[in-house]
């Protein structure tokens, strides 16, 4: 294989992932903050909100470094 294809489709892997990365990191702190407030302070919905945002943080989190290590490929 072509140095030029195995660079194509490292690429096309390392975007790929990205959309999984971005959702699996809003799912789990919506778990969690689910989780914290059904079986332990029984605060509903604060901790819920507070989960999603701290899992829409990390996607973004997640975003910044995918953009940070393309440009270095």
């Amino acid at each position: 294989m072509k140095r030029e294809s195995r660079r194509y489709f490292r690429e096309l892997a390392f975007y790929a992932s990205l959309g999984f990365s971005v959702a699996l990191s809003i799912v789990i702190g919506l778990a969690i903050g689910v989780y914290l407030d059904r079986e332990v302070f029984q605060t509903t919905p604060w901790l819920t909100l507070i989960g999603l945002g701290l899992g829409i943080v990390a996607a973004y989190r997640n975003i910044g470094l995918a953009i940070k290590k393309s440009r270095n490929l």
